[in-house]
């Protein structure tokens, strides 16, 4: 899905809001795309992969972890000392470590790579890591700091997340599905891309926007792994452009959908997104024009 694609669904999901006036079928559509589809999506996607796929590239397998701590630890001290709204604290933490990696990444990494196989790389190792990271958050903050013990068990009834942890499960242990049966799987999952954005553009309202927790947001989402990984990554140009555009890309879709499910500051959170986003396109745009 190009970025055209992306922003026609969104515009989308607008206008049907503003011609249905109504959340309940949104509401609905965000359920079979989040808890269905995206829990197809992700099981296929994670279970056709092996150990050795993994850890092809170390570098970037690295960086995938360095910039997910410096996500968490800079958004996370921030939140506790600077933000006295709960709900937000966890929704600023969620957009600032889960990153658009495929809708945006992809498109964007493609100005300034012909070879996307290490974008991939980052992208597919970085969802191994951040459904469940995020889901716990989410359980967390949304239930007024339950106990470790309660978010966890929280988080894991999500259904992408046990779906997560089940093929990690089934890659470590060396267990192979049918190829069929996971493509199947992966081609049905997909469709909770297009749906999501539709949902997004749905619950678009810049009433809520605010600049503050934009820069907030691009903060930790954008301008420091844009600084950390542009000073400390010395690595061939392909290694260089794939981590650099996948860790700072706008919040994710599906970090979004997160939020509502668990009703952390959606509509700000959308807002945030959705300015971000665009200016992250534009800085991509000016940045490869500049190098």
């Amino acid at each position: 899905m190009n970025i055209y694609e992306m922003l026609a669904l969104i515009t989308t999901g607008f206008a049907l809001k503003r011609i249905i006036k109504s959340d309940k079928p949104f509401i609905y559509l965000n359920k079979i795309a989040v808890e269905a589809l995206l829990t197809f999506y992700i099981f296929s996607s994670v279970a056709a992969k092996d150990l050795e796929y993994l850890i092809e590239i170390r570098l970037v397998f690295i960086y995938v972890f360095l910039i997910i701590g410096l996500n968490l630890l800079s958004s996370y001290t921030y939140a506790r000392f600077f933000v006295n709204d709960d709900r937000w604290k966890g929704a600023l933490i969620i957009l600032s470590t889960y990153p658009n990696t495929v809708a945006m990444g992809f498109p964007i990494a493609s100005l300034f790579l012909d070879d996307l196989t290490p974008v991939l790389l980052y992208a597919s190792i970085h969802t191994l890591i951040i459904i469940p990271l995020a889901t716990f958050l989410a359980a967390h903050y949304s239930s007024g700091k339950a106990s470790l013990k309660d978010s966890l068990l929280k988080a894991l009834k999500f259904p992408p997340t046990s779906a997560n942890l089940l093929a990690l499960a089934f890659v470590f242990l060396g267990i192979k599905l049918p190829n069929a049966l996971l493509t199947v799987m992966n081609q049905v999952g997909w469709w909770c891309i297009p749906l999501t954005l539709i949902y997004f553009g749905s619950r678009i309202n810049l009433q809520k926007f605010e600049i503050r927790k934009l820069l907030e947001v691009a903060t930790f989402r954008t301008v420091l792994p844009f600084i950390f990984v542009f000073l400390t990554l010395k690595a061939p140009s392909d290694i260089f452009y794939a981590v650099l555009v996948e860790a700072t890309m706008p919040p994710a879709i599906i970090g979004n959908a997160i939020l509502a499910h668990y009703r952390l500051r959606e509509e700000e959170g959308i807002g945030v997104t959705i300015v971000l986003t665009l200016m992250v396109l534009i800085i991509f745009l000016v940045f490869r024009v500049i190098v």
